[in-house]
C-alpha cells in the first residue's frame, strides 16, 4: 500500500479532472449511504422519471463528458473503502450528468450468475453510449428511470 501522502500528492499533481472526482466520491459515499438506510421507494423518487427513456442521440460534446464522467467514476468506486457497485456508480454518473443538463437512463435489471442464482445489476446510458455497468446483456431490464 502507497503512502497515503504519496497518493495526495499524485492526486492533486496529475488528476485533470479532481473536482470530478471529488464529486464522484461525495456522492458514491452519500447513495451508498441512501441505498443501505432508505427505503426503497423513495430511493426511486430520486432516479428521475419512472418508464422514461432519454433522448436515443446526443452531441458530441455531452458524450465527451459522459466519457470523463464515466472514467472517474470508475476510477474512484474502485478505489473507495464502502462497497461501490452497480447501483451506485450507475446513480452517480447519472447525478454528475443531470447537474450539466446531460439527459440519461437508468437500468434496473435481473439476470442468473454461473451459479443459476438470481443477481440483481444497473447500467447508465447517455444516447447511445452505456456509461456505466456495461450494456446490460445477459439481463432483463425490470424498470428504467430518466433524468
Amino acid at each position: 500500500m502507497r503512502n497515503p501522502f504519496t497518493r495526495v500528492y499524485r492526486f492533486f499533481r496529475y488528476n485533470n479532472d479532481k473536482w470530478l472526482s471529488l464529486q464522484c466520491w461525495y456522492y458514491s459515499a452519500v447513495y451508498r449511504f441512501k441505498i443501505l438506510h432508505m427505503n426503497t421507494e423513495k430511493l426511486k423518487d430520486n432516479w428521475g422519471e419512472r418508464g422514461v427513456e432519454s433522448p436515443a442521440t446526443d452531441t458530441e460534446e455531452h458524450y465527451t463528458y459522459a466519457w470523463k464522467v464515466s472514467y472517474n467514476v470508475s476510477q474512484v468506486c474502485g478505489k473507495t473503502s464502502w462497497e461501490s457497485k452497480c447501483l451506485v456508480r450507475a446513480w452517480t454518473a447519472q447525478t454528475l450528468l443531470a447537474k450539466k443538463g446531460i439527459h440519461s437512463t437508468l437500468y434496473l435489471g435481473c439476470g442468473y450468475d454461473q451459479d443459476k442464482k438470481m443477481v440483481a445489476h444497473s447500467w447508465l446510458r447517455c444516447g447511445e453510449k452505456y456509461i456505466t455497468g456495461g450494456n446490460g446483456e445477459g439481463y432483463a431490464m425490470v424498470d428504467k428511470f430518466s433524468k
